[in-house]
C-alpha cells in the first residue's frame, strides 16, 4: 500500500483531549489536517475558541476531563458527529505541583494522580464503546513523559501517574489485542509549550549551551508528538500495541551524557543553579509560578 494513502485520515474520527494548546493542540492540528473529523476536548474557553476559529469543521466540546461526567458526555458528542471513534488520544496532564514529597498534602497528591492517570482511566473506559464500533483498526494513544523512565525530583507524584499509564497501557494492550484495538504511549521530553515555556524553564545562564543538552541538539515541538501520534493511529503501526514512543532526541539514550560548549561528550554537570526551573519547588520564586499559570 501506498504510505502516503497509509497517512490520511479521511473517513476517521478521532478525539483529542486537551487539544486548544501545547501537544494536544499539535496532535489535533496533525490530524485535521491529514483529513479526520477531530473532536476536541478544552478546558479553556480562550483556547477553544482559537481552535474553532483555526480548524473550522472541528468540533469543539468545552469540559473539564477529570469531571466524572465527561467521558459520558465526550462520546455522546462522537456518537452525534460520527457514530463511532477511530482514535482516542489521552493527552492531559500536569505536574500540578511541583514540590518536594513530603511538601505535598494529602489533597495535592490526590490531584496530581487523577491529572495524571486517573482521568486517562475513566476517559479510556467511558470511549471504549466508541472505539469498539470502530475495531478492528482503532487505536488509543496515551501521552505519557520521559519522567515515567528515569526519576525527577520534586514531580514524585507525576512521575508515579505516568508510570502507571505504561503499566495500564501494557496491560490494557492485552486485553484488547482480540479485538483490534491498539493502545500505545508516546512519551515526550521537555518540549516547548505554554505549560512549559523553555523561555521561562531554562535560565538564561543556561540558554547558551542548551542545543547540548538534548543529543539531536534542541527540545521538542508540538509537531513532533504529533507525527507520532499519526505513525500511531496509522496503518503502518498496525503490529504496534502496548509500548512506547520516546519522542526525545534521544535523551534518554544518552543518560545523563551531554556535549560541552566545544563538543566533547561529558558526564560532569555544566549548569549553574538547577538548569531547570521547577516551579514551586523552591521558595522565592512566587512571580515564575504566575508567569507559568498563565
Amino acid at each position: 500500500m501506498d504510505p502516503r494513502k497509509m497517512l490520511n485520515f479521511e473517513g476517521k474520527t478521532v478525539l483529542v483531549t486537551g487539544g486548544g494548546v501545547g501537544i494536544g493542540r499539535g496532535i489535533a492540528d496533525a490530524f485535521y489536517a491529514a483529513g479526520a473529523t477531530v473532536v476536541i476536548a478544552e478546558i479553556d474557553p480562550e483556547r477553544a475558541a482559537a481552535v474553532r476559529e483555526a480548524l473550522p469543521n472541528a468540533v469543539v466540546v468545552e469540559c473539564d476531563v477529570l469531571k466524572r461526567g465527561a467521558p459520558r458526555a465526550l462520546a455522546k458528542v462522537v456518537e452525534e458527529t460520527s457514530g463511532k471513534l477511530d482514535v482516542l488520544v489521552n493527552n492531559v496532564g500536569h505536574f500540578v505541583h511541583a514540590l518536594p514529597f513530603d511538601m505535598l498534602s494529602e489533597d495535592q497528591i490526590d490531584e496530581i494522580v487523577d491529572v495524571n492517570l486517573g482521568q486517562v482511566l475513566r476517559m479510556t473506559h467511558g470511549l471504549l464503546p466508541m472505539l469498539r464500533a470502530a475495531a478492528p483498526g482503532a487505536s488509543i494513544i496515551n501521552i505519557t513523559s520521559i519522567e515515567a523512565y528515569r526519576g525527577v525530583p520534586y514531580c514524585t507524584v507525576y512521575a508515579a501517574g505516568k508510570t502507571g499509564v505504561s503499566g495500564f497501557t501494557k496491560a490494557l494492550a492485552l486485553e484488547l489485542a482480540p479485538e483490534g484495538i491498539r493502545i500505545n504511549d508516546i512519551a515526550p521530553e521537555t518540549t516547548d509549550t505554554p505549560q512549559v515555556a523553555i523561555d521561562i524553564m531554562i535560565p538564561p545562564e543556561n540558554r547558551v549551551n542548551e542545543d547540548k543538552w538534548i543529543p539531536l541538539g534542541r527540545f521538542g515541538k508540538p509537531s513532533d508528538c504529533a507525527g507520532a501520534a499519526l505513525y500511531l493511529a496509522s496503518p503502518m503501526a498496525e503490529w504496534v500495541t502496548g509500548t512506547a514512543i520516546h519522542v526525545d532526541g534521544g535523551a534518554l539514550a544518552a543518560a545523563g551524557w551531554t556535549r560541552t560548549p566545544t563538543g566533547e561528550w561529558t558526564v560532569v554537570p555544566m549548569v549553574t543553579g538547577n538548569g531547570l526551573v521547577i516551579p514551586g519547588a523552591f521558595p522565592g520564586d512566587e512571580a515564575l509560578t504566575e508567569k507559568l499559570a498563565e
